[in-house]
């Protein structure tokens, strides 16, 4: 039965377990293993305890200033305590998440990328590099492996949090992704096939942020999974020029 409260409907912890228990279900019909259901939804829900942690964070700064400097330390100090507690099982949500991805492995190793890790990776790649180019061609089994040897430098727990990553990079680069996609990328005078052909790919917004971040452990994976030397080299020149203005 729902908890009320001054008319306000709450959810309990029944109605929360059918809901996943229910969510899991309908993505195993639709072939999602529920290893993967599992983890998808443990990383929405660790989302939203930080999400609900920064929320706290924010009010704790809103204290009634009529109430005086007491009522308002006191409201800081709660809302402090209140906001390390969602710290807290956050982190617990999100260590449950990533380990049931990768069961009997701890979350601070490198296991082998998983489908939902690649598949979410997918996801947050192609709209960031839509938002400085058009879409061009590469083969999908191309784009699988460029990422699977990227997200192989990663642990479990910085794969969960890649999306983030990749978001603040193209936001922090943006002028200089804005050259190197003008000038070597879809609609360039560059062709397609060549040495500057993983530009063409929305896989490219991954490599980038990996050969600024550390290029070493890629460098590494990428030799391991035999992809093209001249792919990295490629975009590791037009990265370099586009830092200088071409």
């Amino acid at each position: 039965m729902n908890a009320h409260d001054g008319g306000r409907q709450q959810l309990d912890a029944a109605s929360v377990l059918n809901a996943r228990t229910t969510l899991v279900q309908l993505l195993a019909r639709a072939g999602v293993y529920s290893g993967d259901a599992e983890e998808l939804i443990g990383l929405v829900e660790a989302g939203a305890l930080a999400l609900a942690r920064q929320e706290v964070e924010a009010l704790g700064r809103e204290a009634p200033q009529e109430k005086g400097e007491p009522y308002g330390s006191g409201w800081l100090d709660g809302a402090r305590s209140l906001a390390d507690g969602l710290d807290r099982i956050a982190e617990e949500a999100l260590r449950r998440a990533v380990a049931a991805g990768v069961p009997d492995r701890s979350a601070d190793d490198r296991p082998p990328v998983g489908r939902m890790e690649l598949e979410r990776a997918k996801v947050a790649v192609l709209p960031l590099y839509l938002s400085f180019t058009d879409v061009s061609d590469l083969d999908p089994e191309a784009t699988d492996q460029v990422l699977k040897a990227l997200l192989a430098t990663l642990t479990s727990r910085q794969r969960a949090g890649y999306p983030g990553r990749l978001t603040e990079f193209a936001t922090t680069h943006r002028p200089r992704l804005e050259r190197l996609y003008e000038e070597y990328g879809p609609g360039s005078a560059i062709a397609i096939h060549g040495r500057y052909s993983l530009v063409h790919s929305p896989t490219s917004i991954a490599v980038l942020e990996r050969l600024a971040d550390d290029p070493a452990p890629l460098r590494d994976e990428w030799d391991a999974a035999e992809l093209p030397p001249a792919w990295l080299d490629g975009l590791t020149t037009a990265w370099e020029r586009s830092g200088t203005g071409g």
